[in-house]
């Protein structure tokens, strides 16, 4: 069977979890929390030399990479196209989102997240307002470029129909939330996306997320 390793605070790994269970692949997870190390130990860096989750293992085949492997496993799968055409020209807007989105919208989007979240409880130390304000620009523009190329004419990012490619965009775009922050929250385009990304996966969506909400409900409870 199918061996999934992931922590469900890392966005690519919720966009994997979704996709699983969306697509009912027959699967086995295995947590490699993140917060604990555990993705630097002996066994683990065996199984990734990058220390990065997800990984994915199946008869003795590795693959590592979240985009590498959510590609992988629709294709290889029985599963619905639209996850992942197989008509080259709509394969293609999957592909050009991918390539785009992991020097735009994953790292904006998870600056911002580092820079409110993960930096002050590492360190104990305030936000630092310049740096975020600068992130928070950042990705401002992001946000402008997704309304207005990827979703100028069209419901999903590239097409009709929900993919891959919405699944990694919209995992991103939740993270900041670990800080109580909504960064479509003035984006009403944006917002009606993630609607649409939210009822196409059903309530794979809020499982997958469920640890980002407690993480935004504990910041609340400290206010």
């Amino acid at each position: 069977m199918l061996q999934v390793y992931l922590d469900l605070m890392s966005q690519p790994c919720r966009a994997l979890h979704i996709l699983l269970t969306c697509t009912g692949i027959p699967h086995q997870v295995r947590t490699v929390a993140l917060r604990k190390g555990e993705h630097r130990t002996a066994e683990f860096t065996e199984l990734n030399p990058m220390n990065r989750v997800p990984v994915v293992v199946e008869d003795g085949f590795t693959l590592t990479e979240s985009d590498a492997i959510l590609k992988y496993l629709v294709t290889k799968y029985n599963v619905p196209e639209h996850w992942y055409p197989r008509q080259p020209e709509r394969r293609a807007r999957v592909d050009e989102y991918t390539a785009w989105h992991h020097s735009n919208t994953r790292p904006h989007a998870a600056r911002v997240f580092i820079l409110e979240v993960l930096l002050p409880a590492q360190t104990g130390s305030p936000v630092d307002q310049d740096r975020l304000t600068r992130a928070l620009a950042q990705l401002e523009d992001t946000l402008d470029r997704l309304e207005n190329m990827f979703l100028r004419r069209q419901p999903f990012l590239c097409g009709d129909d929900v993919s891959v490619a919405d699944l990694l965009a919209v995992c991103e775009l939740m993270q900041p939330l670990g800080g109580d922050r909504d960064v479509l929250k003035d984006r009403p385009q944006l917002r009606r996306w993630r609607s649409r990304v939210q009822a196409a996966a059903g309530d794979a969506f809020d499982r997958a997320h469920a640890v980002l909400y407690a993480l935004r409900d504990r910041r609340r409870a400290r206010l």
